[in-house]
């Protein structure tokens, strides 16, 4: 209460003051710790959200990654059943290249023999552009094969980048709970480690 020009303070005000200044005393020492302490939880709140969204955009593309390597895989499946299909069409010519040749050979007559020949050429051209479009579609294959491989190559490095700034966050709560400055320099450098795997990854390396 007041009264004749001074305040006596009650057990409630002083609780209330002691909340307000932050748990310290009012002392030069207890603000600057005070002012210390917040500007430290400040510095790994942020340090925090910043990894996280690292953390949100590096899972995103280890999934688009991932997504982009089946898509690929599909592909050159599809182009080596395709190649496979053209090599059959290949085998069925050259079969009949085969018979055609044995009766050019076992001919009798000049014109039929003559005959014969022309589907032999035809059969032989037929066939040539046959190998050239399955080689053609084999090459394809192979291209997206190796695409898949990057991708999936990359996906595990956006996987590893993004695994490492998990770590990361969960040391920093455990340095804003301990107040443990070798665990705050500990979260650094684990995001920094983080953060260099994820250049890998769009470094393709």
């Amino acid at each position: 209460m007041s009264g004749h020009g001074f305040h006596v303070h009650g057990p409630h005000d002083h609780e209330l003051e002691h909340a307000a200044s932050g748990g310290h005393d009012h002392g030069h020492d207890g603000a600057a710790s005070s002012g210390k302490g917040m500007s430290t939880t400040g510095k790994i709140a942020v340090s925090t959200a910043a990894i996280a969204t690292a953390g949100a955009i590096f899972a995103y593309m280890g999934g688009a990654t991932q997504a982009n390597a089946g898509l690929y895989k599909n592909n050159a499946a599809i182009k080596k059943t395709e190649a496979s299909n053209q090599w059959n069409y290949f085998q069925s010519k050259s079969t009949k290249q085969a018979l055609a040749e044995f009766a050019r050979d076992t001919a009798t007559d000049d014109g039929r023999r003559q005959g014969w020949q022309v589907k032999v050429t035809r059969y032989e051209q037929e066939k040539t552009e046959i190998q050239a479009a399955a080689k053609k579609l084999e090459d394809e294959a192979s291209r997206w094969d190796a695409q898949s491989e990057t991708q999936m190559h990359q996906h595990h490095r956006w996987a590893q980048a993004t695994t490492v700034l998990q770590v990361s966050i969960a040391l920093a709560a455990i340095a804003l709970l301990t107040r443990k400055k070798w665990l705050e320099r500990a979260m650094y450098g684990v995001a920094v480690a983080g953060v260099a795997i994820g250049a890998l990854a769009a470094l393709h390396i």
